[in-house]
This record gives C-alpha cells, sequence and structure tokens, in this order.
C-alpha cells in the first residue's frame, strides 16, 4: 500500500520521510503550483471576482510528476503550512491533481518531531474552505488594488512604480513620521546634577534636582540654571527621605513572528526576511548530530502566545533540573492573546527544549544558531520565576542658608537585585535604565558634595521608524498579519521608496511623491483604521461569518468609482520629482534632460517630448577607473535588467565585467581599480598585473553566511 504526502519544502519533505519510514513517499511542491495569470488582471469583475489561475511558469513538469505519484498511490495527503497560504496551496494542488476537496487527507504540523507528524497523520482533516476563501479574497484584493492602481501612478510619476493595499499604509506611516520630524521645533530646557557620596562609601552619584521651597522646578535656559547654580553654592545636601520597596520584574510572554521580528533586529541586527528565512529553516527541519533530521521551532508565523502544557511540563523540567525549584513560579502564568490575534497556532518555541543551543550548536549556522538561541531563551525565561528587585527612592535637601528658609530639593532612585530569577538567562533590563545601585543612606545624614553642573537638553523629534518600531506599529493598527511584515517591509525598500540609514527608515522623494498623490486621491486606500478594517473582514471570511464575494464587492465598487474620479481630475498632470532632474542639456534643443524609467530601466530624456524627442542611456558612473584605458567605468543595464560595468569610452574601449568596483580601495602593486566578484574574490583586471585575493576556504560556510549578512543589511 504506496501513501503520497505532499508538502512545501525539500527541507520539510526530508525530515518527514524519517519519521514515517517506507511506506511513505514525501514529495515537496516547492510552494504555490498555481496563481493568477502574471500580466493581466486575471480577476472576472463582472462575474463575482472570479479568479483565472494558471500553474505557475516552470512548476509544469513537477505538477505532471505530482499528478503520476497521485495516480499510483492508495492515499494522498496534503501537508502544506498550518495557514492561509498553506490551506490554499493545499486546495490548489487537490484541484490540479484531480482531488476530491471534500474528502482529501489533509494534515497540518505546528511542529515538525516524531510524535506531531505520526500524530497529525493518523488523524487527518479535510481542507477548510473558509481559509481558502479568505486567502483568495487577499489575493484577489491585492490583485485589483495592484493592477489598477500602479499604472495610475506610474503614469503621474514615472514608468515601472507600484502601489498596494497594505504597502502604501506602511510608507504612508513612514512618510508622516518625516513630516513629524521635519516639523518638528526644538525647545531648549536645563537640568541641575550634583555629584554626591554618602561616607564612609567613597562611591559617587548622581542626583537631579526636582524643584525648591516654592515646588517643582522648571528650567528653561542657561540664566534659570545659572540662578540655581548661584543658590547652591556652598549649599549643605543632607538626605531628607527615603522611600524603600520591592519590585518584581515579570518575563515576557513567547515570541510571535512580530516579537520575534522586532527581538531580532534589536538584539541580532537582523532585517525581518533575514529573521523569517532563519526560522523557516529552523521549522522545517535540521540534521542535528547524533539525533537526525527534526524541526528545532513550531511553526514560526503566529500571533498566539499560547504553548501547550506538554511543552510547558518539558521546559519546567529544564529549569528544575539547570537551576533548581527556586526558578520555578509559585503559580504558572498563562499569557492572554493580543487584542485581533487570530490565536491559531502556538507561540513560537523550542520543539524540544532540552536541546540547547549549545547542544546543537555544531550543526546549525551562525543565522540559525543565532535565532534559535533568542527562541530558546525566551520561551525558557517566560516559564521562570520573576526578577525581584529591592528598590529605593532618596530625597535630597540642598540649603546654603538655613536662615533664609529657602531650600531646592534632588532626587535619586536605584535598586539592587534580590533574586535574578529569569534574567539569569534572558536579561531584559531595558526598563531599568536611568537607575543605579545606590550605596548606604541614612535620614538625615549629611552627604559629602563632588560637584554640581548646569546641562542644556533640547526635546527630540519623534524617532524614525526602524524594522522592529515599523512592525510593532503595523500590529498595533491592525495592518497585515505575521507572514507579510517582512514582505512589506521588503516591497517599499526594493522599490526605493524608503531607503535604509543603518536601521532607520527613511523615505525617499520617490515615496513622498507616491503618498501625497495616493492621500489626495485615494484616501480610503492609505488610511490605517480603513485597511485595518478589511483585516478584520478578512478574519471574519476566515471564520466563515462573512462572504468573501459580498466583501469583495463593498470594496471595489467605490474604489472603481474613486479611480475613475482621479483620472478626470489629474488628466493632464505629470508630477515631475527633483531627483529626476540632471545638468545634462539636450543635443538638439538645449533644454536640461530628465531621467525617465522605460521598460529596461532608466534613460535621459528631453523634457520637451513630443516636440522634441531625443533620448539616450542613463549611465550611473562609479569611483573606479577602466583598467585598459584610464576611462570612467560606469554601471549598465542590461535588457533583462542584470547589472554590469563597462568602460564609458565604449566602443572605443570595450573593457566590461560583471565584478563590482571595490570602494575606496586600488591594487597595492599597481595601483588601479579592483573588482569584486559574486564569489567574494578580489582581482586587478591591470594587464600584467595579476593582482587577486581569493575568499579563505577553511572559513567555508561562515565566510558565506557573513557575506549574506552585508548583502542582507
Amino acid at each position: 500500500m504506496s501513501k503520497l504526502v505532499i508538502v512545501e519544502s525539500p527541507a520539510k519533505a526530508k525530515t518527514i520521510k524519517k519519521f514515517l519510514g517506507s511506506d511513505f513517499d514525501v514529495k515537496a511542491s516547492m510552494g504555490h503550483v498555481r496563481d493568477l495569470y502574471p500580466s493581466r488582471l486575471s480577476v472576472d469583475v463582472k462575474k463575482d471576482f472570479a479568479p483565472k489561475y494558471v500553474v505557475i511558469k516552470g512548476k509544469e513538469k513537477l505538477v505532471a510528476e505530482l499528478t503520476g505519484l497521485v495516480q499510483k498511490a492508495d492515499d494522498v495527503y496534503l501537508a502544506t503550512d498550518p495557514d492561509r497560504e498553506g490551506e490554499a496551496i493545499s486546495w490548489h494542488l487537490a484541484t490540479l491533481l484531480g482531488l476530491d476537496i471534500d474528502k482529501v487527507k489533509r494534515v497540518k504540523f505546528n511542529e515538525i518531531n516524531k510524535k506531531c507528524v505520526t500524530t497529525e497523520i493518523a488523524h487527518p482533516s479535510v481542507i477548510d474552505m473558509d481559509l481558502v476563501n479568505a486567502q483568495q479574497a487577499r489575493r484577489i484584493l491585492d490583485r485589483l488594488v495592484g493592477y489598477r492602481l500602479s499604472p495610475f501612478v506610474s503614469q503621474k510619476i514615472h514608468r515601472g512604480l507600484s502601489a498596494g493595499r497594505v504597502q502604501s499604509v506602511a510608507l504612508r506611516l513612514i512618510v508622516d513620521r518625516e513630516a513629524e520630524i521635519n516639523a518638528f521645533v526644538p525647545e531648549e530646557y536645563w537640568t541641575v546634577e550634583a555629584k554626591l557620596a554618602a561616607p564612609p562609601s567613597r562611591r559617587v552619584f548622581k542626583a537631579t534636582l526636582t524643584g525648591d521651597e516654592t515646588g517643582k522646578a522648571e528650567i528653561k535656559n542657561k540664566e534659570q540654571s545659572d540662578v540655581y547654580l548661584a543658590r547652591l553654592e556652598n549649599a549643605v545636601y543632607t538626605v531628607d527621605k527615603i522611600k524603600k520597596g520591592t519590585r518584581r520584574r515579570q518575563s515576557q510572554p513567547p515570541f510571535t513572528t512580530s516579537t520575534m521580528q522586532q527581538d531580532a533586529s534589536h538584539r541580532l541586527g537582523f532585517t525581518a526576511q533575514r529573521t523569517m528565512r532563519a526560522a523557516q529553516e529552523l521549522y522545517e527541519g535540521i540534521d542535528v548530530q547524533g539525533i537526525g533530521s527534526i524541526g528545532l521551532i513550531t511553526y514560526m508565523r503566529t500571533d498566539s502566545r499560547r504553548i501547550s502544557e506538554e511543552a510547558r511540563a518539558a521546559g519546567n523540567q529544564y529549569i528544575l533540573d539547570a537551576y533548581g525549584q527556586q526558578y520555578l513560579p509559585e503559580k504558572q502564568r498563562y499569557f492572554k492573546a493580543s487584542a485581533g490575534a487570530q490565536d491559531g497556532h502556538e507561540a513560537i518555541r523550542p520543539t524540544t527544549p532540552e536541546l540547547t543551543p549549545e547542544r546543537v550548536r555544531s550543526s546549525l549556522t551562525s543565522d540559525q544558531y543565532k535565532l534559535y538561541t533568542l527562541i530558546w531563551k525566551r520561551f525558557i525565561a517566560s516559564l521562570m520565576a520573576p526578577c525581584v528587585q529591592n528598590t529605593v527612592k532618596v530625597d535630597i535637601k540642598a540649603v546654603q542658608d538655613a536662615s533664609s528658609g529657602k531650600f531646592c530639593t534632588f532626587g535619586v532612585s536605584g535598586y539592587t537585585v534580590k533574586f535574578d530569577g529569569y534574567t539569569v538567562l534572558y536579561d531584559d533590563r531595558g526598563d531599568d535604565e536611568g537607575e543605579s545601585t545606590l550605596p548606604d543612606m541614612a535620614e538625615g545624614q549629611e552627604l559629602r558634595f563632588k560637584g554640581l553642573d548646569g546641562i542644556q537638553h533640547f526635546t527630540q523629534p519623534p524617532a524614525r521608524y526602524t524594522e522592529a518600531s515599523l512592525i510593532k506599529k503595523l500590529e498595533e493598527t491592525g495592518i497585515g498579519r505575521p507572514s507579510t511584515y517582512a514582505s512589506i517591509i521588503s516591497t517599499i525598500t526594493s522599490k526605493e521608496y524608503v531607503l535604509r540609514e543603518r536601521k532607520s527608515l527613511k523615505p525617499t522623494e520617490l515615496g513622498v511623491a507616491v503618498t501625497e498623490l495616493l492621500k489626495s486621491n485615494f484616501p480610503k486606500i492609505v488610511n490605517t483604521k480603513f485597511t485595518a478594517g478589511m483585516e478584520s473582514n478578512l478574519d471574519e471570511v476566515e471564520e466563515g461569518k462573512l462572504d468573501y464575494v459580498k466583501m469583495l464587492h463593498d470594496f471595489y465598487d467605490d474604489f472603481e468609482d474613486t479611480l475613475e474620479k482621479a483620472k478626470e481630475s489629474m488628466k493632464g498632470v505629470k508630477i515631475e520629482l527633483e531627483s529626476d532632474k540632471t545638468d545634462i542639456p539636450c543635443e538638439k534643443c538645449g533644454r536640461m534632460m530628465v531621467v525617465k524609467v522605460g521598460r529596461y530601466g532608466k534613460f535621459l530624456a528631453c523634457p520637451g517630448y513630443p516636440e522634441c524627442k531625443n533620448a539616450k542611456p542613463y549611465v550611473e558612473p562609479t569611483e573606479a577607473h577602466c583598467p585598459k584605458c584610464g576611462g570612467d567605468v560606469i554601471s549598465k543595464k542590461t535588457k533583462r535588467g542584470y547589472t554590469f560595468y563597462g568602460c564609458s569610452n565604449y566602443p572605443n574601449c570595450d573593457f566590461m565585467t560583471w565584478d563590482q568596483p571595490v570602494k575606496g580601495q586600488t591594487c597595492p602593486q599597481c595601483g588601479s581599480a579592483l573588482f569584486k566578484s559574486r564569489g567574494g574574490v578580489i582581482k586587478c583586471y591591470k594587464e600584467g598585473c595579476g593582482y587577486e585575493v581569493k575568499r579563505a576556504a577553511a572559513k567555508g560556510r561562515k565566510k558565506k553566511d557573513d557575506t549574506q549578512d552585508e548583502a542582507d543589511e
């Protein structure tokens, strides 16, 4: 009896095959096998938005192979990912392979280990059409908005631009934040800090002026600061009040997709895309030395904080063995789901808590190890006892002349750790910034004066979004879902609507222009509340509470009317960007040429079109000089969009290379330009030189990971 299991990826297939044995054949669909036709709308609006699906180009042979295997199999199990996308892939597979939708065996693996896999295979379910319809509705919505709105944006600004239902809202958040920053007017303020010591301790601590005999002090300028400095000259500092207490700091819940991406950004410097790539690999299965293939984490696309009782028991046992009874809480904690969470899966956690990061380190790449460590520590810490701190708040009175009745008050807070609790493993002491450990003091004790400073400050504008803070904002406002955050950010950066400056996301002139165009003509599309409402509607479709065709009609009828009005009101209007202007004169009419975007990328065109039709290639200079003739090396693109580098003196000089010029470096032997291949080899192309530096083979995979890190950043 032959049994066929179809999963999404080869790595997942390899892991599951080892658990199921020789009776099962496990094949990968390599993701989606069918989608909307790529170069047309492929949605029949007049027939209740009927989608027109086609086998994805390049998947025809795979589909034929799977069809043959299905015909020979006695049982077929569809084991794609346990979410909307996975459910839709199973439905597409069943449709293409001629399987009965109502009878096909659907299995979902929240974690990939032998127990979970064999249990799910023994108790299959059926395809959930509500989930499928929710995915179809999202896909159709995005296609309608993208294919109807993108041509409008491209026509009004320049060719090749895109707009999307969710990406445009994310872009607006970044653009609006930049506007806040630009409009911000800083306000000056001052603080006065006293440096003090409490004998017999020699340790110096800082206390901040909080007020005087009239109440709280507000110091707006240097003059006011100088008044206090004068009042405090030769003052005596005495401890007025000491308030002691105890506080308990609880650990954070296990990761959701959003919090994992945020923490990976803060602690590891990973982009959302890089985080999800490593998480996918950890979920699908790793060949662990001494154990074999096993999925190390649960499914990584989730908004749930829930964990199974089995996982809780395993985690508690690890804590008991590694740290002792005192590190287990008196009462187990259960984390509530956040508002709007679907809670369809568990939180992200290690599948086997006893597999510590150090135990599996030799089997993991650098990124896999770093992320697994983060996930493992966060999960174990979430089960541990709280950190207990002794807190102290000290009020200090400074008196210059006791007979005057005037005084100033200073304050300082600190803490000591009474019991480290979960922080022994996972230290997240960001909450305690600004506090310090203080020496022992007693009320009425005179303190030793060590110095006094007036410090100028200015209020700061809101910070630009980082990937982490943008993901947090998207989640808070209900825009997108765990599976979409990484792709949203990837889209707006790849389209050059947003640039990364270190970790910050800064809108480009193009991004601002697109946003302003959409805000003025399609206010709903870039409205956070409207977009969040659409996400809620999709959730209702998934729950079977809303018909997806009705939802599409409610959206599209109004959208189409708005689009037609925008086309009419902006007829003949063209938005020119400052960055598109150049100082290159047109050889035919003298006007300064502008940068345009065509089918094969950028080119220079005369703004006098159609009177003047002059156009020529747009070239991007580099710092390098041609090793053949000394001319400038410029960046060019092939008709298919691939970048190469050639001499600006072409066709008189035929130098060209696919290798990228190395910035700021020249050949140590001859002083000519250096070029770096995709394989990391640095070469000098000067005839007769032969200088070359190869990547050290001994470093193998680690060096490859480091190169990828730089590319992702």
